[in-house]
């Protein structure tokens, strides 16, 4: 059922040490067969749960390796230069905007601040993406 002889010995020995505290009850074939079963069957849609997860993660993760930045697109190097650069303030107006996608106004009122207050940090993280690009090029 597990396709795995290593996976189905640990369901085995799993299911024997579960039942150690309960030695001293009758157990009978048909009952240890159907718990088995059972673990076997758990096992199997853990994988395609944890399979499924993982896609799911990965599809998740992806945008933030590129993040576009007016028409540039950063990736995650050039974000973790930028975290050495610029203030929290401006981090946290950099994840809202190009990580979570929202729009000043969304990141304005999340924050307490005005929009112009963004647009202007903003233009500081364009500015820095900017220098930080032109010191790639000329490296």
């Amino acid at each position: 059922m597990l396709r795995d002889r290593e996976d189905a010995t640990d369901v085995v020995h799993a299911l024997f040490v579960d039942l150690i505290p309960r030695w001293n009850r009758d157990m009978d074939l048909p009952y240890l067969y159907r718990a088995i079963t059972n673990r076997c069957l758990n096992v199997v849609r853990d994988r395609g749960t944890r399979a499924r997860l993982l896609l799911r993660e990965q599809q998740s993760a992806a945008p933030v390796a590129r993040v576009k930045l007016e028409d540039q697109v950063v990736g995650l190097g050039l974000i973790a230069a930028l975290t050495e650069r610029l203030d929290q303030s401006h981090l946290e107006v950099l994840v809202a905007r190009f990580v979570d996608d929202m729009t000043q106004e969304e990141i304005a009122e999340h924050l307490g601040l005005s929009r112009k207050t963004i647009g202007k940090r903003l233009d500081r993280i364009r500015d820095e993406v900017i220098a930080l690009r032109g010191q790639e090029a000329s490296a």
